[in-house]
């Protein structure tokens, strides 16, 4: 290996640090969902309204984003974000009111999704050559899961080491915190010395993202994102299901969420990459035939049988599902390049796919916890899992719009073959 390329990756495992930590507090819910409720008195409503309230204003912010990416120097960026998204979480684990928990996950998207997230995709997209980028956003996300579960494990040992109550739960949330900030002064100091993305000529202001708002596939990536992530919004309820119907331990409750939501990300982040770049030839075309795929796993889900006899059932199900869904979400930036995005604008053109693409954190959590509010039990579940399969086969239809402009271009000469579906 030369010593470009290993420049090269060590830069890629600098950026997998910080994106495997800076998303655990707004997304606490993933390892410490019944805990939320029993310790800081939240209802699913309520869950999923911070949730939601995050996700309004990352959407809002995306743009903005995009356009402080392509401005400023993302190695100042990106430890920023991290060590804002610690900071307030040295706050959030005094357990605040509902009102303030409401700021708290707002000023978290400021820190994780307007200044962080674009500046780390432009890095990410900018390390890789058009024929890697399967491959480097797929182990973009294999990388954080590996953070994510090991963090999200040592957290758990330390909720349960504090006594597995209220106590527990604000360790946990301060551990999160410290990694975080840890993760931000690292980051800053490994990548001074080094140049994240190569030299390009950026356009600034308005002009660049005039120019990304007039590239047609920016638009079809961006949905096809949206309908992968308002699949994934669904996973989060795969927990508080196994424990309702299935009668899932609540000692597993936590552990289970760890799997299904950071575990997957190992394996399903290479696998969908690997799956791109090498089986199907294409991104495009590997996401369109992955929404088909998890209709008849939804299908099993929905049909087995309930209970604690089977309960091992239902986690084999859910999983195969969730990591189907990983491996979607590991790849759903790749066609950014498939579709002719030039280097100079890939900051606003993420910050328009992420302003399009994550729009469903905004009211997905919201429609889904009122529907299992308003309708307790199985009924509730059976209602959410057959929005999800409605939403997959959109999707596939979405993809398959992507995958077509995308040959459409490469027999238009721009960009590599592919292969036929």
């Amino acid at each position: 290996m030369t010593a470009q390329a290993k420049a090269k990756w060590l830069r890629f495992l600098i950026l997998i640090l910080g994106g495997g930590t800076i998303y655990k507090l707004a997304n606490l819910k993933d390892a410490f969902y019944i805990p939320m409720q029993e310790y800081m008195g939240l209802s699913h409503t309520q869950i999923g309204t911070l949730l939601s309230a995050n996700a309004i204003i990352a959407t809002c912010l995306f743009v903005v984003g995009g356009f402080l990416a392509d401005r400023f120097d993302t190695r100042k960026l990106i430890p920023l974000g991290l060590i804002g998204t610690g900071s307030l979480g040295l706050y959030l684990a005094t357990f605040p009111g509902f009102n303030m928990l409401l700021i708290v996950f707002s000023l978290l998207a400021i820190c994780a999704d307007c200044i962080y997230w674009p500046a780390l995709l432009k890095a990410i997209r900018n390390l890789g050559s058009d024929g890697e980028q399967g491959r480097m956003f797929g182990f973009l996300e294999g990388g954080r899961g590996v953070v994510d579960t090991l963090v999200a494990f040592s957290a758990l040992g330390v909720f349960v080491a504090m006594g597995s109550g209220e106590t527990g739960l604000k360790s946990a949330i301060l551990f999160y915190s410290l990694i975080d900030i840890v993760a931000g002064i690292l980051t800053w100091f490994l990548l001074k010395d080094g140049k994240s993305q190569p030299e390009t000529s950026q356009k600034s202001g308005l002009s660049g993202l005039l120019e990304a708002i007039k590239v047609p596939g920016i638009w079809l990536v961006s949905l096809n994102v949206f309908m992968v992530y308002i699949v994934y919004c669904g996973l989060t309820y795969f927990i508080p299901y196994l424990k309702d119907i299935y009668g899932l331990p609540v000692a597993l409750v936590g552990a289970y969420g760890i799997i299904n939501q950071y575990f997957l990300k190992v394996l399903g982040g290479p696998a969908g990459g690997f799956m791109a770049d090498k089986r199907f030839k294409s991104p495009s075309r590997y996401l369109k035939w992955s929404f088909l795929a998890l209709l008849p796993i939804m299908a099993m889900i929905l049909l087995m049988p309930k209970g604690q006899s089977f309960i091992y059932a239902g986690m084999a199900g859910t999983l195969c599902f969730a990591f189907i869904v990983f491996t979607m979400r590991g790849v759903f930036w790749a066609p950014m390049s498939e579709v002719g995005i030039p280097q100079h604008i890939t900051g606003s053109a993420f910050g328009i796919g992420c302003l399009i693409g994550y729009a469903p954190g905004m009211f997905a959590y919201m429609i889904y916890g009122s529907i299992l509010d308003h309708f307790p039990g199985q009924q509730g579940y059976n209602y959410v899992f057959s929005l999800m399969c409605v939403l997959a086969v959109i999707g596939f239809m979405v993809s398959s719009l992507l995958y077509r402009a995308v040959r459409d271009r490469v027999s238009d000469g721009h960009g590599d073959a592919l292969a036929q579906a």
